[in-house]
């Protein structure tokens, strides 16, 4: 094993153990009829490397570390020019590990059906139960299931040995960092040989309007028996946004011979339904039960919303009747310090506050994101690009999937939209960013074709887009590529993809890649045809960093951290609604660090500051800018009054030239005469102490609750020091551990596992999670040298499970 990978190899050892309680072999118990769905995420025992015949059942793993997935062992190792990744890959570790989980079931299963779904691997899965293979998939962000019967053991003494080998050694294999191991959920599912295959029940809306709506169910059953059956119905029960049963349906019945499926369709009309939009994301569910002479053989609920999608040529994008602007942003899968394993709350957290900036909408950007990420945006009230391929069959990277695509791009395609075809939030699928296969036409037209029937053969019910790039140069509108899609996407170049439009006003259109500038939201705002863009990026994220010493990219209106940029607060000027008003300081060249040197396009050199605090304090001159929404804003230094600026037309930023006077800038925003809102800043003295924030003052011990601490270096009146780079200790105490930290600092390559960070624009944060399983606090302390320190506490709840 190489010596970065023993560090890590130790490193790992060192802290997973310390972390992570064993607890007995699990047996997964199973009701006599019916569907039962289990996590099979705990105690896996994990190595790096590639041991011989780790697949057999008896191969001796005790000296396997023990953890819990989703996993990223990438993420927990050290950053090194040399590994192979690249800055690509964030120039974090890359190699092959394996993971074997032993689990037992009751002799009572012994006739049902077993299978395990896995929600994603990253990346060149192969799979063994019982030392049998199951199989291989190469793609990481495609989910996949494996059918176990035949191949297990049951009883309480006859474990099965599951068996994961992963492998991205091959470098690069992406243009971003994409983590590496069982990245995503597992699960277990035993069913009746009578059963409801998985993702066979699709719930449409084809007819909805405010008065009523019509329900479309179908589902598919499989007899897995070895005889005949008949009298098979389907009960569909509806159930509305509250909970109460609307109205039940039984579909006729049906004899289904042993080997064979059986389709089952049924129509409910609701009235005066409770439309699924952004602002109003309420979610039905509906519930399948498989039925023979009255008794249940399986059950699933599906969760779905009410509403009505269209894209039309003239005026864009409607929803439930509403011609509204889809603006969105383009989102990697990474969440800095978490790599590619990302618990829940922390992409809750960091949706709440794009949605708090007027984003509506989310690229997937540039593969199929977890489906728990899908089920946030239904509930929050996101539109979604699902995104499918970065690459066809030309490179971009030597190991990236085109490797893989004329063997694979069908099936993953038709995987990833029968997953996801019950979202609300899905409003259009792409199969394709900046491909490069499209200089040559024929095959370019041959392969979309293919990709875009597989998704209307899987889903009739949304469009089809590509994120086209340079299109004027491969002739994309010309030779009859860009009329294959149902929506045209194109990346940047607002005034082609409009051209585009007025050659031929019966395309739909929308830009799928845009920068921040203000002249690209005019290009959407002022022209109806145009249904909306996708900025890049909402978020800082891993990789994409050209040149060492950066290993991140920072083109977000977040920073990694999920604290807004200054140039959010200007997206949110064009894009929110509630009064809002925010002021900055331009600058001209930006504060140069050796920490963020600004040399490469996606780690931008800040120009703009939301601080009083400028690098020289003697007399000058400060351009401000400040955003708002607000018909008016009147803008004052220390109580006096620099004048009132009306909102322009251009969407520009109302900007003042102010002689630097230490103290208080704040501006004002007013609506009807009437102050709104208003936004201050002030000058900061020397550091004097840590000041603490938790986003959330309680957890339970699901893996998925995280609560972000902030430590924030500030002066003696509690104001914040934004060039402040002290190292920070975290220590916790109670029943709780630190799950990461990290800062804002693209060129950080300080651990994420740590428990120091040094602040970076002021702050660092830590991620903490709670451990053990009873009710209790854990405080998390800080300090640094020559700063006082400070504590915050969180309660622990009892768990709650999330499905």
């Amino acid at each position: 094993m190489p010596a970065p990978m023993r560090l890590l190899s130790r490193f790992l050892s060192a802290v997973i153990s310390a972390c992570i309680t064993l607890t007995a072999l699990p047996s997964f118990a199973a009701e006599p009829m019916g569907r039962v769905r289990q996590s099979l995420d705990h105690n896996w025992r994990f190595t790096l490397g590639d041991p011989t015949n780790a697949q057999a059942p008896g191969f001796a793993d005790t000296q396997w570390h023990t953890l819990n997935v989703p996993h990223d062992w990438s993420i927990e190792g050290a950053f090194d020019e040399k590994n192979p990744t690249g800055g690509a890959g964030a120039f974090l570790p890359a190699g092959i590990g394996w993971y074997r989980k032993s689990f037992t079931l009751p002799a009572a299963d012994k006739m049902r059906r077993v299978a395990i779904e896995f929600e994603g691997v990253m990346a060149n899965s192969d799979v063994w139960i019982n030392g049998f293979p199951l199989g291989r998939r190469p793609s990481g962000y495609v989910g996949f299931r494996y059918d176990l019967t035949g191949h297990l053991r049951f009883g309480g003494g006859a474990p099965n040995v599951l068996a994961v080998r992963v492998d991205n050694a091959n470098q690069p294999a992406s243009r971003w960092y994409a983590g590496a191991g069982i990245y995503r959920r597992v699960f277990l599912t035993t069913t009746n040989p009578v059963h409801f295959p998985a993702e066979s029940t699709v719930v449409t809306t084809p007819k909805v309007t405010a008065a009523q709506a019509t329900v479309h169910l179908h589902s598919t059953v499989t007899n897995q028996s070895a005889a005949a059956q008949t009298k098979l119905t389907v009960q569909f029960t509806l159930i509305s946004p509250q909970g109460r049963v609307v109205q039940t349906t039984e579909t006729q019945p049906q004899h289904i011979a042993a080997g064979k499926s059986g389709a089952f369709d049924a129509d409910m009309t609701v009235a005066q339904p409770e439309r699924w939009g952004i602002d109003t994301p309420r979610l039905y569910r509906v519930r399948a039960v498989v039925r023979v002479a009255g008794a249940a053989l399986d059950s699933e609920e599906i969760p779905f919303g009410i509403r009505e999608a269209r894209f039309e040529a003239a005026t864009g994008f409607w929803l439930n009747g509403q011609n509204l602007k889809i603006k969105g942003v383009c989102l990697h899968g990474d969440a800095g310090a978490f790599g590619v394993a990302v618990p829940l709350h922390i992409w809750e957290s960091r949706l709440a506050t794009l949605k708090s900036l007027g984003v509506n909408a989310i690229r997937t950007a540039h593969n199929p994101p977890s489906p728990k990420f899908l089920d946030l945006c239904d509930r929050m009230g996101f539109l979604v690009m699902d995104e499918l391929f970065d690459t066809w069959t030309t490179a971009k990277n030597p190991y990236d999937y085109h490797l893989y695509f004329k063997e694979w791009a069908t099936r993953d395609t038709a995987d990833t939209i029968r997953r996801d075809r019950n979202h609300p939030s899905v409003i259009l699928y792409s199969v394709g960013n900046e491909i490069r296969d499209t200089p040559n036409a024929p095959l370019a037209k041959t392969i979309l074709t293919m990709l875009r029937d597989t998704c209307h053969q899987n889903d009739p019910t949304r469009p089809v887009t590509q994120a086209l790039f340079r299109p004027n140069s491969s002739h994309d509108y010309d030779n009859g590529l860009a009329d294959l899609l149902d929506v045209i996407g194109q990346n940047y170049r607002e005034n082609e993809i409009l051209a585009a439009h007025q050659a031929t006003p019966t395309r739909k259109i929308i830009g799928t890649e845009n920068g921040h500038d203000r002249r690209v939201w005019l290009a959407l705002r002022d022209n109806p045809a145009y249904a909306g863009q996708f900025l890049w990026t909402g978020i800082d994220y891993l990789g994409e960093a050209q040149r060492w010493p950066t290993v991140g990219a920072g083109s977000g209106l977040l920073d990694r951290t999920g604290r807004p940029r200054p140039l959010a607060y200007e997206r949110a000027s064009w894009w929110s609604n509630p009064p809002m008003v925010h002021a900055v300081r331009r600058v001209a060249g930006g504060r140069a660090t050796p920490a963020d040197p600004g040399f490469e396009p996606l780690q931008r050199q800040p120009q703009t500051f939301d601080d009083w605090t400028p690098q020289i304090l003697a007399s000058h001159d400060e351009n401000v800018e400040v955003y708002s929404n607000c018909e008016s804003v009147e803008l004052f230094l220390n109580n006096k009054s620099l004048g009132m600026q009306a909102r322009p037309t251009d969407a520009s930023p109302r900007s003042w030239k102010v002689p630097f006077e230490a103290g208080t800038l704040k501006a004002v925003g007013s609506n009807a005469g009437k102050a709104a809102a208003e936004h201050m800043l002030h000058t900061a003295g020397k550091p004097a102490k840590i000041r603490l924030t938790a986003d959330r003052s309680a957890l339970t011990t699901d893996w998925n609750d995280i609560s972000t601490i902030t430590a924030t270096v500030v002066d003696a009146n509690d104001v914040p020091v934004p060039t402040a780079s002290d190292t920070i200790h975290f220590t916790v105490t109670g029943p709780g551990a630190i799950a990461g930290v990290d800062s804002a600092d693209n060129a950080s390559h300080e651990s994420f596992r740590a428990d120091t960070r040094r602040a970076f624009g002021g702050y660092c944060v830590a991620y903490v999670r709670a451990t053990g399983s009873a009710p209790g606090t854990l405080t998390l302390t800080v300090r640094a040298p020559g700063l006082s320190g400070g504590s915050v506490t969180i309660n622990i709840a009892p768990k709650e499970n999330l499905p």
